[in-house]
């Protein structure tokens, strides 16, 4: 009924698999890819070694990776620059889409608008009434050029007309920080480091960037949700995954993807990574494909639309 195994799989893995992961070391993706570490390590008999490479907004993991043998033995867990890469640089060091193969998506999370407490606003509408009377001197913090939350911003104000004037940071931290301060009014604040500022009242939340509520704020409504007529469709996530060189067994891989699933499923993972105010997607590799054209093309669009230049 099942037909043969092939050689490759009932043996796979003989050796340590190499997880390389495209950010530093306590960041929230390597806490992400680690977590997933110990039950990997008892579900494929094997270590799982995992190594930071960050820099150049991945392209150096990612460029290693897709030099390595397609065995199995050697993978990348990347960032949403993943797929925003391809629009933002004229040359990189690897392609993608022709040298690596999607294997299975951690997980996504939303970002959140938030605005220091002294903005006179309580909701989208109010926000937008209030940006539009700044006459575009409103500004809106990112955590640097390119990213996730540089380009949500980028989307917001060709979705709705409004000028902001973008000021990058090194960093996620360092935004927030200056936006409690009182320095910047605004940001579309990685969700998980967002929440307990939000809840202490040091930051004020105005709508959320996925479809859905999240669990950490179940107040605080989704953009979708303000009944904007041109955002009614709006959605950004920060989202990470896994990925192999090019011409890895199918076979490999589904197992892969599979040990990932139910690593991700366990309880201890499951109740860490919702209380980052992350949604476990845990998807096959030709879901985690299809997601990934999306995302490029999304990001693509906004790119293009906003001449968003990274230098």
């Amino acid at each position: 009924v099942f037909g043969p195994v092939s050689p490759s799989l009932a043996a796979y893995p003989e050796k340590p698999i190499q997880i390389v992961v495209s950010t530093s070391p306590g960041g929230g993706a390597d806490v992400t890819a680690r977590l997933v570490v110990p039950e990997l390590t008892r579900l494929l008999g094997q270590q799982i070694v995992v190594d930071n490479k960050p820099g150049a907004s991945g392209m150096i993991a990612g460029g290693y990776v897709a030099k390595q043998p397609a065995d199995g033995y050697t993978y990348l867990f990347d960032i949403t620059s993943f797929a925003v890469n391809p629009s933002l640089y004229s040359q990189m060091t690897f392609d993608p889409v022709k040298d690596l193969v999607p294997v299975t998506q951690f997980v996504q999370a939303p970002n959140v608008l938030v605005v220091h407490p002294s903005v006179p606003v309580s909701n989208l509408h109010e926000f937008i009434e209030y940006a539009k009377s700044s006459n575009g001197q409103l500004a809106v913090a990112s955590s640097g050029n390119g990213t996730s939350q540089h380009l949500t911003a980028e989307m917001f104000m060709a979705r709705t007309g409004v000028k902001l004037v973008h000021v990058p940071y090194k960093g996620g931290g360092p935004a927030l920080s200056d936006v409690m301060a009182g320095h910047v009014p605004a940001f579309f604040a990685f969700l998980s480091s967002a929440a307990p500022h939000i809840q202490a009242g040091r930051l004020k939340a105005i709508a959320i960037t996925g479809s859905k509520r999240s669990p950490l704020l179940p107040d605080v409504p989704t953009v979708a949700e303000s009944g904007i007529s041109d955002l009614n469709r709006f959605e950004a996530y920060d989202f990470n995954g896994l990925y192999a060189p090019a011409g890895t067994p199918k076979d490999v891989i589904k197992k892969m993807q599979e040990a990932v699933a139910s690593a991700l499923k366990s309880e201890k993972a499951r109740q860490q990574l919702e209380s980052l105010g992350a949604e476990i997607i845990a998807s096959t590799p030709e879901e985690f494909e299809q997601f990934i054209r999306a995302q490029m093309e999304q990001w693509g669009n906004v790119v293009k639309t906003a001449g968003v230049k990274v230098e």
